[in-house]
């Protein structure tokens, strides 16, 4: 385990492709790397069905479907200020597992790798990173693709 990164991985959905808890870990982990980050960090991960991600859409976005990733970030890095051996919360990132999996077929990608890309997309947004503006998707999904790219995934957002 990562020494700097504790992900706390709760599966509640019936997929096959879930990634194993250290496979999570690791792509949240690189992540930090990437970003030089220098404390230790703590990040929970819930993978859901359809009809929870649905429900979480409409409550948090009012949009009445469900969607691949949500990020949640976390006001715990206030906490961490005041105690600096506290881990840093980064927040909650829910993952959607029939629709990365439908989305992977419908994209010719394998499952891995887009869970992959969810995964580091989820993990930039808790760190601050969005893509309201077309300068500002340009740079995340330039980030993405680099961290992605360095364990051997294509970029998601060619071809």
């Amino acid at each position: 385990m990562d020494p700097n990164v504790s992900v706390d991985v709760q599966v509640a959905s019936t997929v096959s492709s879930v990634p194993d808890e250290s496979e999570i870990q690791s792509w949240v982990a690189e992540v930090v790397r990437e970003l030089a980050l220098d404390r230790e960090y703590e990040v929970s991960i819930r993978i859901v069905d359809e009809a929870e991600g649905r429900d979480l859409n409409k409550r948090y976005r009012n949009i009445d479907k469900a969607t691949n990733v949500l990020s949640f970030p976390s006001d715990g890095e206030l906490l961490a200020d005041v105690i600096p051996e506290f881990p840093c919360l980064l927040g909650d990132i829910v993952i959607c597992g029939p629709i990365v999996e439908r989305e992977a077929d419908a994209q010719q990608k394998s499952p891995a790798a887009h869970w992959a890309h969810l995964l580091v997309h989820g993990t930039l947004h808790l760190l601050g990173h969005d893509h309201e503006t077309d300068a500002d998707a340009e740079a995340m999904e330039a980030l993405e693709a680099r961290i992605l790219r360095r364990r051997g995934v294509s970029d998601p957002y060619t071809g």
